[in-house]
């Protein structure tokens, strides 16, 4: 017979290959135009034959059959239509030209799933048979009298690809072959479709790919295999759009033992394993997924979701260049559109689509002594340089990147298997210090060691600050957008949060913090640091300035809002986690690295912190940590060349020898929050039971273990400090002041003080002046209504950190906080701190702010840049 092949595709090309070879004349080949300089695969295979091909953009126009092309197609005199595969609306004039008229594909056992997504549904509604039918086309849509029509079995773990594969496209070929003999020999059956059992749904298309999570397990599978690989089931996740590949509900060996993936709307949190990503359905059925493709396209192993920046990039043999070169070629085949094949040449962004993937496989299986590379693997390397070195990984043997190996100190606490780092944290790995000196971390409440943790060295500051100073000035972290800077900050406050639980038990294991404020305060405000500063990340900008026009030119000046380069964060230790946050999340967000000096006493959460930020993804050397003494550690970053910044939480003492040094070595830019003695001004017209917790309840406070639930006040973070507060104390009572309640160590293991309470204290005594750090109450009275008295006894201080206020009278509120001199003023509160809200003092108390859109400014630099045009 004279055909007319009218399709496109692989499937189409094999099809009209077949057909020439039953010894059918094909008379001509209609398929799509080129894209991207690409001819389909049909009409490549017909132009070589001589066959005539034409590549009309459209048939119709309005609804109406264009006429020169109606024309060009009649004139070939076909005595069939074969459509294997066609995207194409082509018109009825067409259709029913021909002597015998036109045949169908289609990818269903219709009436079922009608439309052209019937693979997907196939899946999705999970049916036990698929198959294909050909059919006698009509004018509706997949409506036409069957032909023929074959089955096969739907497997539990099919996807669109492995159903296709199998089944669809080696049979559907044979099909087409065998409904055009049948044809030709004039046994062509013409059976009318039944209604009953119809169904049509509309094409699958990304956005309406989202995963409904409420629903059975085996439902969530179906629909994510019925979208692979296209559109793609997805999810929200950790702050950005997660699409799933690989499912399968074959989980009778796996134990779900891993990291939890918060996913809004599923019944339970995911769960990363070595397997691949545990998800739930409504039924708490598992279902498995192995691969995940991130939102800025890369497919990666689900296993590997929260792990960090991929291992550096291996060097190639000379054989290995020359292969590499191979493969460059047949990518520049594969893309003729693109004039050169680089590194960062994305394989689908430069148009390759899933028949290229099939012909870049068999490429390299040439080139490469028969490596049989997946499809997968297409897809999880869709940039040259990557597939490269993925390419030569596997010729090597190589398949899994080498992790951060973890030294981790195993601690069965709080009904939690603790694992805890307890080294360095330097360029993205955890290494012993120089020397491999350690020290002991103290647990307070016993006074027992936790662990060995790594004592950093001189030289260990010097190897911290150049892989800061590498990652700011050559690495990812400066490359990529301020937005996607933002989304790697969102992730590690979502891991911050799935670890919540451990993160406050090594709080209280540390520093003797009790677990449920450390659950609210030291973690949760962590968290929420980091997820306020995330947002900041893509809204750090300049402003333009009209300035005098130097005539008869004009000028534009503009400033730029840029990070400072490498900053050294030094925090102590009575609020390791969150001190630790507040400054470097706003470090972070600025575009900044950071090299982090925690308190010796208190090491662990920011080491722990460290783990998370691998498993954000934050680049290597971007976050550096390195316990130590401060005369040590603190003082090279202080002294440090190329260290451009310092953030300090201390002492005043240690807080001006800090800026001496900062000024002596290169001028850095500083920030400073030292020492307080915060007046609480209660005068005598306020909410006297708001205002104050009274003695008595001070007294029935349970001192205990921090993680008894019931426990109000822990022990004090070390033996030096708990002796520093039993002097205080006597102070006190040496100079006169009246002890209520308190002022003695506990009697029992551990490093305990009682809450306690002086009155009749007078402005003199050095209770009155010096700061306790510690659960120590002065009060002092003073004349009712003497307003300007008591301001300025509470001003006649050398701190200004923080001061309150309780009164009814918004006017004297007013006031008093206009008039008191710290950096923060709470009335009818205290202590009630916001990330949003700056935080920093006054006088000897330091200058600069954490927290706030006012934090962002301490790590930041204004360049001024003026055109004249």
């Amino acid at each position: 017979m004279k055909i007319a092949v009218i399709g496109q595709s692989l499937f189409g090309q094999e099809v009209y290959c077949h057909l020439r070879k039953e010894g059918h004349e094909i008379v001509g080949v209609f398929t799509i135009p080129d894209k991207d300089g690409k001819a389909d695969p049909l009409g490549l295979e017909a132009k070589k034959d001589g066959v005539p091909v034409f590549k009309f953009p459209r048939w119709r126009a309005r609804g109406q059959a264009l006429p020169d092309v109606v024309a060009k197609y009649q004139a070939l005199g076909a005595e069939l239509n074969v459509l294997p595969f066609c995207s194409q609306f082509i018109p009825m004039e067409v259709i029913d030209a021909p002597r015998h008229g036109s045949i169908i594909y289609h990818p269903s056992l219709l009436p079922r799933h009608r439309g052209a997504s019937a693979i997907n549904w196939t899946l999705i509604h999970g049916d036990k048979k698929g198959g294909f039918t050909v059919f006698w086309a009509d004018d509706g849509l997949d409506t036409g009298d069957l032909l023929l029509q074959k089955e096969c079995e739907v497997l539990p773990d099919d996807t669109v690809s492995t159903l296709y594969n199998r089944f669809l496209f080696p049979e559907g070929i044979k099909g087409m072959v065998e409904a055009v003999r049948l044809i030709s020999e004039g046994k062509a059956p013409r059976l009318p479709q039944p209604e009953e059992g119809a169904t049509y749904e509309g094409i699958q298309k990304k956005e309406t790919a989202k995963i409904n999570w409420d629903q059975p397990a085996e439902a969530i599978h179906n629909w994510i295999r019925g979208n692979d690989k296209v559109p793609g089931a997805w999810t929200e996740a950790c702050g950005q759009k997660l699409t799933f590949f690989n499912s399968t509900l074959n989980t009778s060996d796996l134990v779900p033992e891993g990291e939890d993936l918060l996913i809004p709307g599923a019944h339970r949190p995911g769960m990363v394993t070595k397997a691949g990503l545990i998800l739930f359905g409504n039924d708490d059925r598992m279902l498995l997924v192995k691969n995940i493709q991130l939102e800025d396209g890369k497919m990666i192993p689900a296993s590997h979701f929260f792990k960090g920046a991929a291992s550096s990039a291996l060097e190639l043999t000379e054989a290995e260049v020359i292969t590499a070169e191979a493969v460059r070629s047949a990518w520049q085949r594969i893309l003729p559109s693109v004039p050169d094949i680089e590194d960062s040449t994305d394989f689908f962004k430069s148009g390759a689509a899933s028949v290229d993937v099939v012909r870049l496989v068999e490429e390299v299986k040439e080139l490469c002594d028969g490596l049989e590379l997946e499809n997968e693997d297409v897809y999880m390397a869709t940039t040259f340089g990557d597939f490269i070195q993925l390419l030569v990984r596997k010729l090597r043997g190589e398949d899994e990147e080498n992790e951060c190996v973890i030294d981790y100190v195993e601690k069965a606490v709080n009904k939690l298997t603790l694992y805890i780092p307890h080294q360095l944290f330097i360029g993205g790995m955890f290494v012993d210090a120089e020397g491999t000196k350690t020290y002991d971390a103290i647990n307070p409440t016993d006074g027992s060691v936790i662990c060995q943790v790594s004592l950093a060295q001189v030289s260990d500051v010097d190897k911290a600050v150049a892989a800061a100073k590498d990652a700011f000035e050559n690495g990812l972290w400066g490359k990529i957008s301020a937005r996607d800077r933002g989304r790697l900050l969102y992730r590690l406050a979502d891991l911050m949060e799935q670890h919540q639980e451990e993160l406050a038990t090594i709080e209280a294991l540390d520093a003797g913090a009790v677990y449920t404020l450390a659950l609210k305060t030291h973690v949760g405000m962590s968290i929420q640091t980091f997820r306020y500063f995330a947002g900041w990340c893509d809204k750090i900008q300049g402003c333009t300035i009209p300035i005098n026009q130097a005539r008869p030119n004009r000028n534009l000046t503009l400033t730029k809002k840029e990070p400072v380069g490498v900053c050294g964060i030094v925090i102590p230790w009575n609020y390791p986690l969150m001190m630790l946050s507040w400054k470097t999340a706003a470090c972070l967000a600025a575009g900044n690295t950071v090299v982090i000096k925690p308190a010796q006493v208190t090491p662990l959460t920011a080491l722990k912190f460290a783990e998370l930020t691998l498993k954000a993804g934050i680049p290597k050397g971007v976050i550096n940590i390195l316990p130590g003494s401060g005369s040590l550690v603190g003082q090279r970053l202080s002294d440090h060349p190329d260290v451009r910044k310092i953030g300090f939480t201390g002492s005043t003492e240690v807080g001006k020898h800090i800026m001496r040094s900062c000024a002596l070595s290169n001028v850095k830019k500083i920030s400073l929050e030292l020492g307080g003695k915060s007046p609480l001004i209660i005068f005598a017209d306020c909410d006297l039971n708001k205002a104050v917790q009274m003695v008595e309840e001070v007294k029935k406070m349970k001192i205990g273990n921090p993680l008894d639930r019931d426990t109000n006040h822990g022990p004090q973070n070390h033996q030096a400090h708990l002796k520093k507060l039993l002097e205080y104390c006597q102070h006190g009572m040496k100079e006169g002041a009246t002890l209520i309640c308190g002022g003695n160590q506990v009697p029992r293991p551990g490093f305990f003080f009682e809450p306690t309470v002086f009155t009749d204290v007078e402005d003199h005594m050095f209770i009155a002046k010096e700061e306790s750090f510690g659960p120590i109450m002065i009060i002092s009275r003073f004349a009712d209504g003497d307003v300007d008295t008591v301001l300025s006894r509470a001003n006649a201080t050398e701190f200004g950190l923080a001061s309150g206020v309780f009164t009814r009278d918004i006017n004297k509120a007013l006031y008093v906080s206009d008039k008191l001199e710290a950096g923060t003023v709470f009335v009818n509160t205290y202590n009630k701190t916001d990330v949003a809200a700056p935080f920093g003092g006054f006088k000897q108390s330091g200058f600069g702010k954490d927290l706030g859109e006012a934090a962002l400014n301490e790590y930041l630099r204004v360049k001024t840049v003026t055109f004249e045009y």
